[in-house]
């Protein structure tokens, strides 16, 4: 059957191979921490008049009242707003989103789209060892509309093992981005972060058109970067995250994928394609007998 937006959806997709992705990106990077009062405000202002996000929630509720427009989007929110699930064997949302795809990784393979697959491989940058590590496990695939909350948060505790910053295009990573960019994820610029807890885990960072930041606490600001490669970044804070704590923030929207090994996790039942989220909510627990700690 014809896909009735088959047209515009390949405009789209030529104009983003068209669209010097980095540069842009370092646009409004720049733009987005402007501090000119009559700039900040009207983009601010649009922003609001475009994508409406809600800001109940927000400590600070006021859109002209932060400095600058990077400030108004990686907005923290009020004490409480979002309440963990209980239970220290539940796995909860790292995001506010909207699950892209959720799953069994088959082999190394993961679902992107229906029919478009990427692999564990490429995915984590041919680190080998760790891609075996989730190789037969389980994935879940969130994506962050420029309205959401954008920082990113634990889903288990967990202490950071390895990190590093792959270098990549910046295609968009919406729906219709990711049905026709074949490997969009493990083509995309990203931060790979694993962790050892009660189960290790990885969380991917994947950056796309416009995210023209993404940052953890251990390491600050990684991106925009020079030069543009391969790179381990530091680790050498032994510290323990806790469940819910924040472990990072996105600038514009993007996509987090969150790795689980082999037998040691299931996801809840209502966990699914299309489903929206909010952070500290439940999608998943681990497996009885590896709830405890060795």
């Amino acid at each position: 059957m014809r896909d009735p937006d088959g047209s515009a959806a390949r405009l789209f997709i030529a104009l983003q191979y068209l669209l010097p992705q980095h540069g842009l990106s370092r646009l409004v990077h720049a733009l987005a921490r402007l501090r000119m009062r009559w700039l900040k405000n009207a983009l601010i202002g649009a922003f609001m008049r475009g994508f409406k996000p809600d800001l109940s929630d927000a400590i600070e509720k006021d859109p002209r009242a932060y400095a600058s427009f990077n400030a108004f989007f990686t907005r923290a929110l009020e004490p409480g707003a979002r309440p963990l699930a209980a239970g220290e064997a539940t796995l909860v949302s790292p995001v506010d989103g909207t699950v892209s795809e959720c799953g069994d990784i088959v082999g190394d393979r993961l679902l992107q789209a229906k029919g478009h697959y990427y692999t564990l491989d490429a995915l984590l940058a041919g680190r080998e060892p760790l891609a075996g590590r989730f190789a037969g496990g389980r994935f879940a695939t969130i994506y962050l509309a420029p309205y959401n909350y954008h920082r990113i948060h634990m889903p288990l505790a967990g202490r950071l093992t390895e990190a590093w910053y792959v270098p990549g295009r910046l295609f968009s990573v919406n729906h219709t981005t990711a049905r026709h960019v074949a490997g969009l994820f493990a083509r995309n610029e990203r931060v790979v972060c694993a962790f050892d807890g009660a189960v290790p885990f990885a969380l991917v960072l994947v950056g796309a058109l416009n995210v023209g930041s993404m940052e953890t606490v251990w390491h600050g600001e990684i991106t925009p970067r020079r030069p543009r490669s391969l790179a381990s970044l530091p680790v050498d804070d032994p510290r323990t995250l806790e469940r819910g704590a924040e472990m990072g923030r996105f600038n514009m929207g993007s996509t987090v994928i969150l790795l689980l090994p082999p037998g040691r996790a299931s996801w809840e039942g209502s966990l699914a394609s299309g489903r929206i989220l909010r952070v500290g909510e439940r999608i998943g627990r681990l497996e009885p007998q590896q709830s405890a700690r060795g």
